[in-house]
């Protein structure tokens, strides 16, 4: 018989979850797989044709577009390779939809701050 209550057992979110989720920041993940996903779609090209020109398989590549898997640099290095990209642009562009997205939220939010006064 366990001692633990029921509250007890449940695991701890590693990161909230909020009412809305254009109050919170995205993670980095979503934000390379969106540069990723982004780049290959410009170029026309396929899951596959980009996955084997980066040696790795092609559900991975669909799991790191779409934010479901953590990438290692060494991936992300080839998978920007294979679309033309260095890292320099690839952590560029990620860091610019970061900034849109942090102005986008700032933004909505003090309109909404403004209606409320």
């Amino acid at each position: 018989m366990s001692t633990h209550t029921p509250d007890e057992t449940r695991p701890t979110p590693l990161r909230p979850q909020e009412a809305s989720p254009r109050g919170r920041e995205p993670l980095w993940r979503d934000l390379i797989g969106d540069v990723l996903r982004h780049e290959r779609l410009i170029q026309q090209r396929t899951l596959k044709d980009v996955a084997q020109a980066a040696r790795i398989s092609m559900p991975y590549l669909s799991e790191i577009e779409r934010g479901r898997k953590e990438a290692s640099s060494e991936i992300l290095a080839a998978t920007a390779q294979a679309l033309g990209l260095t890292l320099t642009d690839l952590l560029s562009h990620a860091r610019n939809n970061l900034t849109r997205h942090s102005h986008t939220t700032s933004t909505t939010h003090n309109e909404s701050l403004c209606l409320a006064a």
